[in-house]
Formats: structure tokens, sequence, C-alpha cells
């Protein structure tokens, strides 16, 4: 069970993050006009994926974190040790907190834009929303070289 969590935490980690990049991209390109406001839009659908896939992504890694990996079992048993390691403390808390942070802001940021009273300020919230949280997975993600790191695809 656990070597399935983690392949598929692995490769939908790549799919969470191009949606990242194309919502910010929808956002950025969106130009609405005053009657579209209430139609869903590219930048709608964008946002609603990148979601989907985050919170997808988030359970599967609160599995991970919390019930069926042994790596994890053995950090928080020692969690005083585990921070003066860096890729250990990298999984313990950097890792989680990143993607904590980039699950939140996403949300935060769909639900402010919906709140918006002008199609530009909901553009410059999804803007600012969806690419901190891109860049927020991008900054959590082990990628190969840094402590912590691991293959860029699990087989």
């Amino acid at each position: 069970m656990y070597t399935i969590i983690l392949i598929i935490h692995s490769w939908l980690r790549w799919i969470a993050l191009g949606a990242g990049v194309g919502a910010t991209f929808a956002a950025v390109t969106w130009r609405p006009a005053a009657a579209d406001v209430s139609k869903v839009s590219r930048v709608d659908l964008w946002g609603l994926f990148l979601i989907i896939a985050l919170d997808v992504q988030m359970l599967l890694g609160l599995l991970l974190y919390l019930v069926v990996s042994p790596n994890m079992r053995e950090i928080l048993a020692h969690f005083g040790d585990a921070m003066k390691d860096s890729a250990t403390r990298f999984w313990a808390v950097e890792h989680v907190t990143a993607m904590f942070a980039a699950v939140i802001i996403a949300h935060v940021g769909r639900v402010l834009a919906r709140k918006a009273r002008t199609p530009a300020a909901k553009r410059n919230r999804l803007i600012a929303c969806f690419s901190l949280a891109t860049i927020l997975m991008l900054v959590g993600i082990p990628w190969p070289g840094r402590p912590g790191g691991r293959p860029l695809f699990r087989f």
C-alpha cells in the first residue's frame, strides 16, 4: 500500500504543478469583459483543476505522513534528532509546511476572487494567490540534488 500511494503521490505532483502553472497563466492572460463575469471562464476551470489536484495530493500526502510511511514513523519517533539533519528536517517540516501553505493559499485565492467586486480585482487576486501557491509547490518539491531530494519520476 505504501509503495502504491507513494508512486501516485509522486506522479500527481506533476499534474498539480502543471495545474498551478496553467491556473497562473490563465489568470495572467484573462481579460474579462464586464458582461462575462458571471460565465465560467478558462481561469475558473484552471483554478478548479488546481484545487482538485492539490486536495487529492494533500490527502495522499497526509496518508503517507501520518499512516503508511515507515520513514515518517521513524522521523516522528525521533523528532529532535530529525531536526539536526537537513534531509529529515525537509520531510518532517519544510515539505509539509510549504505544501499546506500552497493548498491554503490556492483555496483562499479562489474564495477572494469570487468575492471580488470587479473583474480586475478578481484577476489580481487570482494572479497573486495562484502564483504564490505555485512558487510554494516549487519550493516544497523534493528536487534531486537537494537534501531529502527524490527522483523526478518513481516507478
